[in-house]
C-alpha cells in the first residue's frame, strides 16, 4: 500500500478509518425466509377456508341424509335420501322461492337507482348546505330500524285502511307485498354514500364536456355516471338482494296470507311445523333441504357477479 494512500483528508498523515463493509443477507436465506412465510400463509387460509365451508358442507350432506343420520356428521352420507319431494310436498316452497325472487329484484333495483341519483346529485352539484345535508343523511345510519319499526308500521296500516276504503285504489298495507320493496325506492343512505364515492373518482372534466355537447343532467347521468360506476351499482344490488333474500324481520310482520311468505318466513313455518321446537316429531332432514334451497340462489348469484362485487370493494378501498 502506498503512503499516499494512508493520507487523511488534508494529507497530514493521518491514517483514514477503513470504510466497513455493508452486511447483506445472502439471497438463498432470502428466498428460504419468503418460502417459509409463504407456506405458513397458505396453510393459515387453507385452514380458515375449511373453517368456513364446512358448515354449508355440511347443510349439503345432510340435505341428502335419512332422518336417523342427520346429525351423524358425515360429509358423504351413507344412505342418500332425496329430501326435497318432502319439502315441496310440505308446504308451497315453489311460492315463496318466487316471491322472494321477484320482490328481491324489485327492491335491489330500486334501491340502486334512487340510491344512486341521490349519490350523484351530492357529488356533482356545489350548493349551499351540501355538506351538511350529506351529515344529516349519514347520520341516519346512526338510528337502529327498531327505532322506526312501529311508526313504519303504523303507516302502512293507515294506508292499508285508506285504499280498502276506495276500492278504486290498489290495495297496499298490512299483508301485501308492497312493505317489502316499495321503502327501497326511497334510496338508502349506506349507499348513497358507497356510490357517491364512486362518483367523486369520476372526472369531473368528462362532465364539463357533456355539458358544453348540450347534455342534460339526467343524460350526463345515464351515458357517463352510470357506466363508469357500474361496479358500485353491482355491489349495491348483490347487497340489497342479499338483505331482502334473507330478511325475516318484515315478512313477520307485514304478511299473513300464506301464499304471501317469502322463503324466508315459509322456513320458519317449516321448523315450527317440523321442528321439536314448534311440537313436531324432529324431521330435520326437511328442514335442512329447505335451509338449503334458502341458501343455494345467493351462492349462484355471488358466483356469477363476484368479479364485480371484489372491484367494487377494492376501488372503495383504495378512495378510502
Amino acid at each position: 500500500m502506498s503512503a499516499t494512500e494512508n493520507l487523511g483528508p488534508a494529507g497530514t498523515g493521518a491514517a483514514t478509518a477503513p470504510i466497513p463493509q455493508v452486511l447483506r443477507e445472502p439471497p438463498e436465506s432470502r428466498s428460504a425466509v419468503g418460502g417459509a412465510k409463504k407456506v405458513v400463509w397458505i396453510a393459515l387460509l387453507a385452514g380458515l377456508s375449511i373453517l368456513f365451508l364446512y358448515p354449508f358442507a355440511w347443510l349439503v350432506s345432510a340435505a341428502f341424509k335419512p332422518q336417523s343420520d342427520v346429525f351423524d356428521n358425515r360429509l358423504i352420507p351413507s344412505t342418500f335420501s332425496w329430501n326435497f319431494d318432502e319439502v315441496f310436498a310440505a308446504a308451497p316452497v315453489f311460492s315463496w322461492l318466487l316471491n322472494s325472487l321477484w320482490i328481491g329484484a324489485l327492491a335491489a333495483l330500486g334501491v340502486t337507482l334512487s340510491s344512486a341519483l341521490v349519490a350523484f346529485a351530492f357529488a356533482y352539484f356545489r350548493f349551499p348546505g351540501r355538506n351538511f345535508l350529506f351529515a344529516v343523511l349519514l347520520a341516519t345510519m346512526m338510528l337502529p330500524p327498531q327505532v322506526t319499526l312501529i311508526p313504519t308500521y303504523l303507516i302502512w296500516n293507515e294506508l292499508g285502511k285508506f285504499t280498502t276504503e276506495h276500492a278504486w285504489l290498489p290495495h297496499v298495507g298490512v299483508n301485501t307485498q308492497y312493505p317489502l320493496w316499495v321503502p327501497n325506492f326511497f334510496g338508502s343512505a349506506f349507499y348513497i354514500f358507497l356510490q357517491r364515492q364512486f362518483f367523486l373518482g369520476i372526472p369531473r372534466e368528462l362532465f364539463e364536456a357533456a355539458r358544453m355537447d348540450g347534455d342534460s343532467y339526467f343524460s350526463m347521468f345515464r351515458r357517463i355516471a352510470l357506466p363508469l360506476a357500474k361496479p358500485a351499482l353491482i355491489v349495491t344490488f348483490i347487497f340489497e338482494i342479499q338483505a331482502k333474500w334473507f330478511d325475516l324481520m318484515a315478512p313477520l310482520i307485514y304478511l299473513r296470507d300464506q301464499a304471501l311468505f317469502t322463503l324466508p318466513l315459509g322456513i320458519k313455518t317449516i321448523l315450527d311445523r317440523f321442528g321439536t321446537g314448534g311440537g313436531g316429531e324432529g324431521e330435520w332432514q326437511i328442514i335442512v333441504a329447505a335451509t338449503l334451497i334458502l341458501t343455494l340462489p345467493m351462492v349462484v348469484i355471488f358466483a356469477i357477479f363476484q368479479r364485480y362485487f371484489i372491484e367494487g370493494i377494492a376501488t372503495q378501498g383504495r378512495k378510502g
